[in-house]
Protein backbone atom coordinates (compact mmCIF):
# COMPACT_ATOMS: atom_id res chain seq x y z
CA UNK A 1 0.00 0.00 0.00
CA UNK A 2 0.89 3.40 -0.59
CA UNK A 3 1.74 5.98 1.41
CA UNK A 4 0.51 8.72 -0.43
CA UNK A 5 -2.43 10.27 2.01
CA UNK A 6 -1.61 8.87 5.43
CA UNK A 7 -0.57 10.29 8.18
CA UNK A 8 3.07 9.92 9.54
CA UNK A 9 2.98 7.22 12.25
CA UNK A 10 4.07 8.07 15.56
CA UNK A 11 7.61 8.93 16.12
CA UNK A 12 10.35 10.11 18.62
CA UNK A 13 13.81 11.29 17.60
CA UNK A 14 16.63 13.46 18.29
CA UNK A 15 17.70 15.71 15.81
CA UNK A 16 21.32 18.32 15.75
CA UNK A 17 19.69 21.83 15.30
CA UNK A 18 21.67 24.88 14.87
CA UNK A 19 23.98 23.98 17.70
CA UNK A 20 21.65 22.29 19.64
CA UNK A 21 20.25 18.91 20.10
CA UNK A 22 16.80 18.56 20.11
CA UNK A 23 13.42 16.24 20.37
CA UNK A 24 11.16 15.56 17.13
CA UNK A 25 8.14 14.15 16.50
CA UNK A 26 5.15 13.31 14.91
CA UNK A 27 3.36 16.23 16.62
CA UNK A 28 6.21 18.69 16.01
CA UNK A 29 5.05 18.26 12.06
CA UNK A 30 1.86 19.90 12.85
CA UNK A 31 0.64 22.82 11.60
CA UNK A 32 3.15 23.70 9.10
CA UNK A 33 4.23 22.09 5.57
CA UNK A 34 7.51 19.77 5.86
CA UNK A 35 9.46 17.64 3.41
CA UNK A 36 12.15 14.79 4.97
CA UNK A 37 14.71 13.70 3.30
CA UNK A 38 16.44 10.40 4.17
CA UNK A 39 19.73 9.62 3.53
CA UNK A 40 21.74 6.19 4.01
CA UNK A 41 24.15 7.25 6.80
CA UNK A 42 26.47 10.72 7.54
CA UNK A 43 29.77 10.52 6.31
CA UNK A 44 29.53 9.22 2.73
CA UNK A 45 29.88 10.32 -0.30
CA UNK A 46 26.83 11.89 -2.48
CA UNK A 47 24.75 12.22 1.03
CA UNK A 48 26.91 15.72 1.61
CA UNK A 49 26.39 16.90 -1.64
CA UNK A 50 22.45 16.66 -1.05
CA UNK A 51 22.68 18.42 2.64
CA UNK A 52 24.89 21.34 0.72
CA UNK A 53 21.80 21.50 -1.81
CA UNK A 54 19.12 21.22 0.43
CA UNK A 55 20.52 24.27 2.29
CA UNK A 56 21.78 26.58 -0.33
CA UNK A 57 17.73 26.06 -1.15
CA UNK A 58 16.80 26.30 2.49
CA UNK A 59 15.48 30.15 2.72
CA UNK A 60 12.86 29.45 -0.58
CA UNK A 61 11.59 26.24 1.70
CA UNK A 62 11.10 28.69 4.44
CA UNK A 63 9.30 31.45 2.28
CA UNK A 64 6.89 28.47 1.19
CA UNK A 65 6.35 27.96 4.94
CA UNK A 66 7.90 24.11 5.24
CA UNK A 67 10.57 23.07 7.66
CA UNK A 68 13.28 20.78 5.72
CA UNK A 69 14.57 17.81 7.87
CA UNK A 70 17.04 15.42 6.75
CA UNK A 71 17.11 11.94 8.40
CA UNK A 72 20.11 9.14 8.68
CA UNK A 73 20.44 5.92 10.08
CA UNK A 74 23.45 8.11 12.63
CA UNK A 75 22.84 9.39 16.21
CA UNK A 76 22.10 13.01 16.38
CA UNK A 77 25.86 13.18 18.12
CA UNK A 78 27.28 11.64 14.96
CA UNK A 79 24.97 14.37 13.31
CA UNK A 80 27.00 16.82 15.14
CA UNK A 81 29.92 16.26 13.91
CA UNK A 82 28.98 16.07 10.96
CA UNK A 83 28.09 19.25 10.81
CA UNK A 84 30.94 20.74 12.51
CA UNK A 85 33.80 18.50 9.86
CA UNK A 86 32.07 18.70 6.46
CA UNK A 87 31.73 22.35 4.65
CA UNK A 88 29.08 21.36 2.87
CA UNK A 89 26.76 19.38 5.75
CA UNK A 90 27.89 22.63 7.70
CA UNK A 91 25.64 24.99 6.10
CA UNK A 92 22.68 23.35 6.90
CA UNK A 93 20.53 25.86 9.49
CA UNK A 94 17.99 23.04 9.24
CA UNK A 95 16.86 19.80 11.82
CA UNK A 96 19.46 16.62 11.35
CA UNK A 97 17.61 13.22 12.73
CA UNK A 98 19.10 10.42 13.81
CA UNK A 99 17.53 7.56 13.26
CA UNK A 100 19.66 4.87 14.93
CA UNK A 101 16.55 2.70 16.01
CA UNK A 102 15.18 2.50 12.04
CA UNK A 103 11.37 3.51 13.76
CA UNK A 104 11.38 6.31 10.74
CA UNK A 105 13.15 4.51 8.05
CA UNK A 106 11.04 1.47 8.67
CA UNK A 107 7.42 4.33 9.03
CA UNK A 108 8.67 5.78 5.26
CA UNK A 109 9.18 2.62 4.19
CA UNK A 110 12.94 3.40 3.22
CA UNK A 111 14.92 0.84 5.30
CA UNK A 112 16.93 -1.66 3.96
CA UNK A 113 17.62 -4.58 6.13
CA UNK A 114 20.32 -5.87 5.02
CA UNK A 115 22.53 -2.81 5.59
CA UNK A 116 20.63 -0.87 8.63
CA UNK A 117 20.28 1.90 5.70
CA UNK A 118 17.75 4.19 4.49
CA UNK A 119 17.24 4.56 0.71
CA UNK A 120 17.27 8.01 -0.69
CA UNK A 121 13.68 8.96 -0.28
CA UNK A 122 11.91 12.31 -0.29
CA UNK A 123 8.36 13.17 1.26
CA UNK A 124 6.22 16.38 1.71
CA UNK A 125 4.12 16.41 4.09
CA UNK A 126 0.95 19.00 5.31
CA UNK A 127 0.07 20.59 7.68
CA UNK A 128 -1.83 18.32 9.08
CA UNK A 129 0.73 15.48 9.03
CA UNK A 130 -0.85 13.61 5.70
CA UNK A 131 2.63 13.28 3.50
CA UNK A 132 1.25 14.29 -0.32
CA UNK A 133 4.69 13.30 -1.92
CA UNK A 134 6.53 10.43 -2.01
CA UNK A 135 10.12 9.67 -4.01
CA UNK A 136 12.42 6.58 -3.00
CA UNK A 137 15.07 5.90 -4.84
CA UNK A 138 18.42 3.66 -5.13
CA UNK A 139 21.21 5.34 -3.19
CA UNK A 140 23.97 6.03 -6.27
CA UNK A 141 21.32 8.61 -7.61
CA UNK A 142 21.20 12.36 -5.96
CA UNK A 143 18.74 14.38 -5.73
CA UNK A 144 17.85 17.70 -6.90
CA UNK A 145 15.90 19.85 -4.24
CA UNK A 146 14.64 22.28 -6.59
CA UNK A 147 12.60 19.69 -7.80
CA UNK A 148 11.62 18.77 -4.09
CA UNK A 149 10.58 22.64 -4.08
CA UNK A 150 8.86 22.78 -7.35
CA UNK A 151 6.46 19.62 -5.81
CA UNK A 152 5.73 21.07 -2.66
CA UNK A 153 4.87 24.35 -4.24
CA UNK A 154 2.25 22.41 -6.49
CA UNK A 155 0.95 20.08 -3.01
CA UNK A 156 0.37 23.52 -1.42
CA UNK A 157 -1.71 25.02 -4.38
CA UNK A 158 -3.83 22.40 -4.83
CA UNK A 159 -4.45 22.32 -1.13
CA UNK A 160 -5.40 25.51 -1.23
CA UNK A 161 -7.33 25.38 -4.45
CA UNK A 162 -9.54 22.35 -4.45
CA UNK A 163 -10.61 21.01 -7.88
CA UNK A 164 -7.28 22.45 -9.34
CA UNK A 165 -4.96 20.19 -10.63
CA UNK A 166 -0.89 21.22 -11.53
CA UNK A 167 0.22 19.62 -15.06
CA UNK A 168 3.40 18.57 -15.83
CA UNK A 169 6.23 21.12 -15.39
CA UNK A 170 4.07 23.19 -13.82
CA UNK A 171 5.71 25.62 -11.65
CA UNK A 172 4.56 28.72 -9.17
CA UNK A 173 2.55 31.06 -11.25
CA UNK A 174 1.80 28.74 -14.47
CA UNK A 175 -1.74 27.67 -15.86
CA UNK A 176 -3.50 25.22 -13.61
CA UNK A 177 -6.46 22.86 -14.82
CA UNK A 178 -9.67 22.05 -13.82
CA UNK A 179 -10.32 18.40 -14.30
CA UNK A 180 -13.87 17.81 -16.74
CA UNK A 181 -15.45 15.71 -19.14
CA UNK A 182 -14.46 18.38 -21.79
CA UNK A 183 -11.22 18.13 -21.31
CA UNK A 184 -10.98 14.49 -22.02
CA UNK A 185 -9.22 13.73 -24.74
CA UNK A 186 -8.69 17.40 -26.10
CA UNK A 187 -4.96 17.84 -24.39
Amino acid sequence: MSLINTEVKPFKAEAFHNGKFVTVTNETLKGKWNVFIFMPAAFTFNCPTEVEDAADNYAEFQKAGAEVYIVTTDTHFAHKVWHETSPAVGKAKFPLIGDPTHQLTRGFDVHIDEEGLALRGTFIINPDGVIKTLEIHDNAIARDVKETLRKLKAAQYVASHPGQVCPAKWNEGAKTLTPSLDLVGKI
